[in-house]
């Protein structure tokens, strides 16, 4: 009841329910309600191809409300990203740098989705296919093993490790372990983002 209360106090006063003063002792009661004002929340403000780089008055007067309450905001053109979809890879970048744009806006809603989120990103690599996972930032090793399989977080041994960009600098992991840039890591490591991970477990 002391955090449905809380919450009703935000409420009552026209705040969305994550203005409410929440402990962090409160805060698992308060997840699981699952209020839909206590959701995160993100902007993403979609102008003329013109204003795609610098974003306009209008944008600027939405990024400002934004900021004085805390809530992420990313400026793109639909436009833009639908005209980028019907490039090929290799062109797309040219016709961004002609826009003063370095990334499409749909990398920017990513990035920052996941800073909203607090996600990191970690690949797995193999023979026949690299894949990318997502867990909570600070997750540990024998979670991150766990959104791929179950079984692998119960029998979690250890993570054979390469940051992303040893990973690339040298070529794979086989330029990589020669480098000494792989590393085993244990039950307690918290995986960063871009780690490339290959787990060890016990079936």
């Amino acid at each position: 009841m002391p955090v449905v209360q809380k919450a009703l106090e935000a409420l009552r006063v026209g705040k969305p329910a994550r203005a409410a003063d929440i402990t962090s002792e409160q805060r698992p009661v308060f997840t699981r309600m699952q209020l839909i004002t206590a959701k995160p929340m993100m902007y993403v403000l979609n102008v003329d191809e013109a204003s795609a780089a610098t974003g306009n008055p209008h944008s600027a007067e939405a990024e400002l409300h934004a900021r004085n309450r805390g809530i992420p905001c990313v400026v793109i053109s639909a436009a833009i990203e639908a005209e980028v979809a019907q490039l090929p890879p290799e062109d797309q970048a040219e016709y961004l740098s002609h826009l003063g744009l370095e990334e499409t806006g749909l990398a920017r809603v990513l990035r920052a989705g996941y800073a909203l989120l607090d996600l990191v990103t970690f690949f797995t690599v193999g023979p026949k296919e690299a894949r990318a996972w997502t867990v909570r930032r600070d997750a540990r090793a024998p979670q991150a093993a766990g959104v791929i399989h179950t079984d692998f977080e119960k029998g979690f041994i250890r993570a054979e490790t390469i940051a992303y960009d040893d990973y690339v600098a040298l070529g794979g992991e086989a330029g990589a372990r020669d480098a000494g840039k792989l590393r085993l890591e244990g039950k307690d490591y918290a995986v960063k983002d871009g780690d490339v991970l290959h787990f060890r477990f016990n079936v």
